[in-house]
């Protein structure tokens, strides 16, 4: 197997997020009903809520098909970086993987709900936060960690212009 296939040793990690994702989605459809909320510790509930939206609820009014479309994309395209992409690359390759599971755990619940199930709920006084799932945390997580790839290659190349 050639180098640029050995990314795809990282898929492990996008199972894992989507398995994670949805065994916490059918706990929380098993054992409450919509809108109910149980307070674990000041400042954190969890909550079921059915997001038909994207990110904080943004085009809540297009069909899901939409967003099972649109997961489907970025997640050919992330399979296609992946395989393009050295294996040296280990942090990108991390990024990738938790966005690629958290983007296909939305997709599973888009294409069997026709929704999201969120149910973590952080809030301060009356100020609530999006309620989010495990797969959007993923993808979070799986972003800021490109940040940070992109940010050390930069910080890597500038090293290098200043020692040539």
């Amino acid at each position: 197997m050639s180098v640029a296939y050995k990314n795809v040793y990282w898929l492990w990690l996008s199972a894992a997020v989507i398995l994670i994702d949805q065994v916490t989605k059918q706990l929380v459809v098993r054992n409450f009903e919509h809108y109910d909320v149980l307070p674990l510790i000041p400042h954190f509930n969890l909550i079921r809520l059915h997001n038909t939206g994207a990110a904080f609820s943004m085009l809540s009014n297009a069909p899901p098909l939409f967003f099972v479309t649109l997961g489907v994309a970025v997640s050919v395209g992330i399979l296609i970086w992946l395989r393009r992409h050295p294996q040296t690359e280990r942090l990108m390759a991390v990024g990738l993987a938790l966005i690629l599971g958290g983007a296909l755990g939305n997709v599973m619940d888009r294409v069997g709900r026709g929704y999201v199930v969120d149910f973590i709920d952080f809030y301060w006084g009356t100020w609530h936060f999006a309620a989010f799932n495990v797969a959007d945390m993923a993808i979070s997580v799986g972003a800021a960690v490109l940040i940070l790839d992109a940010f050390l290659q930069w910080r890597r190349e500038r090293a290098a212009r200043k020692s040539a």
